[in-house]
């Protein structure tokens, strides 16, 4: 069985190469809980429900979502031992939307994938939709993960 660090690895992500956020810390740990600060789409702007497809919204979703897990990774150097517990998806769209929680299904799968849809990947989620998010981007996610064990 696959650690959740090889599982990342598996799936073409490396953990290392965190691009980092300007002005604020990628990640906060306060005990065994990291708070990491939202994420954006890179290389996915506009609309849900006008320019930007749900597949296109699940991408950037899943977009946010590794760069969560790299955030994560730059406190602990390693996934292993570590539990997703909440997730908050934003959703740039239309009034008239009504997918959000489907386009933040792109980001859950990927913390289902990397560490168990059943274990420490199984989290409570919100999935809003806005009006607008910073700089256009069609999609913001996170995160709130526990250290269960030594990392």
């Amino acid at each position: 069985m696959l650690t959740p660090d090889e599982k990342a690895k598996e799936l073409g992500i490396d953990l290392a190469a965190y691009p980092g956020l300007v002005n604020l810390a990628p990640a906060s740990r306060s005990g065994n809980t990291i708070y990491v600060s939202g994420h954006v789409s890179v290389g996915t702007k506009g609309k849900l429900g006008q320019d930007v497809t749900l597949e296109q919204g699940q991408a950037g979703a899943r977009i946010c979502a590794v760069q969560l897990l790299q955030a994560v990774y730059t406190l602990t150097g390693t996934l292993n031992n570590l539990r997703c517990v909440k997730v908050l998806g934003a959703v740039n769209c239309t009034p008239d939307y009504l997918d959000s929680h489907l386009v933040i299904n792109g980001a859950s799968q990927l913390f289902w994938d990397i560490l168990g849809k059943d274990t420490n990947g199984y989290h409570a989620r919100s999935a809003l939709g806005f009006a607008s998010l910073p700089n256009g981007f069609a999609v913001e996610v996170e995160a709130i993960f526990e250290v269960i064990g030594e990392a």
